[in-house]
């Protein structure tokens, strides 16, 4: 990619992930509601993500976009994110494929899918004998309103992608925690991405060839009911974490 990145929400976890990882490989933009906190080594847009001029400014000449912005609260209301979540990945959409922005990643959830996680499934959905997978072909079952917030986000990259053909790929992330999976939480285990994973996803989403695609943003990990061999096929994704290393 020798255009200009756009990272929306970089100052969040997932950016910072993605920064601490990538930053060198790309002439990045970043893009956040509130300004940097210390010296910054690459250009910095203060904008609301539905601000529709700022947006349009900031999509300018850039070659992709990872779209992180939004209200991250599971238990974010109704308003919150049907503005910054919903509104908010419309804005940009338009915006990039206004400005011919050749590829677009959306940062999904776990959340949009939450509901198929039933007490007759749990918790034996989270252990390695259980073969229950989901592999992105499945419908959003959401498990709150920022999980319809995000199947949202989904269906409007597939509404962009068919009629404007731009490029589409929505990454439900799993449980994001840099040094280590939470080691008594056996959810937190099965849908475990490391820090040098998600960068190294979200790389592959900038580099890979593709239409659009739904892929599971989690480490190689015993325990999975995620599959991640979508995002190995089409995107190249070769994850090197597995939180069983960090059993006893």
């Amino acid at each position: 990619m020798d255009d200009p990145v756009l990272l929306t929400g970089a100052a969040g976890r997932v950016g910072t992930a993605i920064l601490g990882g990538i930053a060198d490989k790309y002439e990045w933009r970043l893009l956040d509601r509130e300004p940097p906190t210390g010296e910054v080594d690459h250009e910095y847009v203060v904008a609301d993500i539905t601000d529709e001029e700022a947006i349009r400014e900031a999509v300018d000449g850039v070659g992709a976009i990872i779209h992180l912005a939004g209200d991250p609260r599971p238990e974010a209301p109704w308003d919150s994110v049907l503005q910054n979540n919903i509104d908010g990945t419309q804005t940009i959409l338009e915006a990039a494929v206004d400005a011919g922005v050749e590829k677009f990643a959306f940062a999904s959830s776990n959340h949009a899918v939450g509901a198929f996680e039933t007490d007759e499934r749990k918790p034996d959905i989270y252990r390695t004998h259980d073969e229950f997978r989901l592999d992105g072909t499945e419908l959003p079952r959401p498990s709150n309103l920022y999980g319809v917030s995000k199947a949202s986000g989904e269906v409007l990259g597939r509404y962009y992608h068919d009629h404007y053909d731009i490029d589409v790929v929505c990454v439900r992330i799993g449980n994001l925690t840099k040094d280590h999976p939470p080691i008594d939480y056996e959810r937190g285990q099965a849908m475990w991405l490391s820090y040098r994973d998600c960068a190294h996803l979200f790389d592959r989403c900038v580099e890979a060839d593709y239409d659009y695609e739904i892929v599971y943003g989690i480490s190689d990990n015993d325990r999975k009911y995620y599959s991640i061999e979508r995002a190995k096929e089409v995107l190249g994704y070769e994850p090197q974490d597995n939180s069983a290393h960090f059993d006893d």
